[in-house]
């Protein structure tokens, strides 16, 4: 699923509305309407970062629906990959 249906789902599934939920991101809610239409590109890190938090959902998860790394892993990305590699070596595919 992508990020703007993912959110959608959870916020919908949580009972927050669409105009609740945009206030507390400190975003329009036009705009966080077609982010969740998927009409806008995932926000930017701050904003997925406050919805993990607004909706208890893990942070790394949200950024993988948004097609990125999470800041933390961007800075040391090349220890990212040696990590992945090494654990797709060991587990089964």
């Amino acid at each position: 699923m992508a990020f703007g249906l993912t959110v959608r789902a959870k916020r919908i599934e949580q009972g927050i509305g669409l105009n609740d939920f945009a206030e507390r991101l400190g975003v329009s809610p036009a705009y966080w309407s077609r982010v969740e239409r998927e009409q806008e590109k995932p926000p930017r890190d701050e904003l997925v970062e406050r919805a993990a938090a607004i909706l208890g959902v893990r942070m790394d998860d949200l950024f993988v629906e948004a097609g990125r790394l999470p800041p933390d892993m961007r800075s040391d990305l090349r220890r990212v990959v040696q990590t992945y590699r090494r654990m797709r070596q060991i587990l089964p595919k």
